[in-house]
């Protein structure tokens, strides 16, 4: 571990994510044998179970990306994985728009899917992003996130 080179592509956007084509075109440039991936979607009910109109997700520029950074290298070196692809939204989505992708390559899938779940984890937990829910016009800034 830790003497292969890593693929590290992170990219946090306003603008709608294009997901499996962005995805594709990551993959084209990946030769390990197995991808693990995750696309989460806007949920349509918010945390307290009333209709959701939007969600409101801002960030810590340049903070954000770094600690994503860090934290993507170290899961990467521990599960012996050699790329990852993150991709998040920011800004006010709707429910169904696409807000996080992620993906990553190994050689094996058991060092894919463990990685990626893992990072999945550490974005929810621990990369500065701040979640407000509007329902019924009315913006609920939320404290925690959604559980596994």
């Amino acid at each position: 571990m830790g003497t292969k080179p890593v693929d590290l592509e992170i990219v946090i956007a306003e603008q709608p994510l294009l997901g499996f084509s962005q995805l594709d075109g990551w993959l084209r440039s990946q030769r390990d044998a197995a991808t693990a991936m995750f696309m989460g979607r806007v949920r349509d009910v918010a945390m307290d179970g009333r209709p959701l109109e939007a969600l409101e997700l801002s960030h810590y520029p340049g903070l954000c990306e770094r600690l994503i950074e860090v934290s993507t290298r170290e899961l990467l070196e521990k599960h012996d994985a050699r790329a990852a692809l993150v991709l998040h939204r920011v800004g006010r989505l709707l429910p169904g728009e696409l807000i996080v992708l992620v993906a990553i390559s190994a050689d094996r899938r058991g060092p894919s899917q463990r990685c990626c779940t893992e990072l999945l984890e550490a974005l929810k937990h621990d990369a500065p992003f701040w979640k407000r829910e509007w329902s019924h016009g009315v913006g609920t800034w939320l404290s925690e996130n959604t559980p596994l």
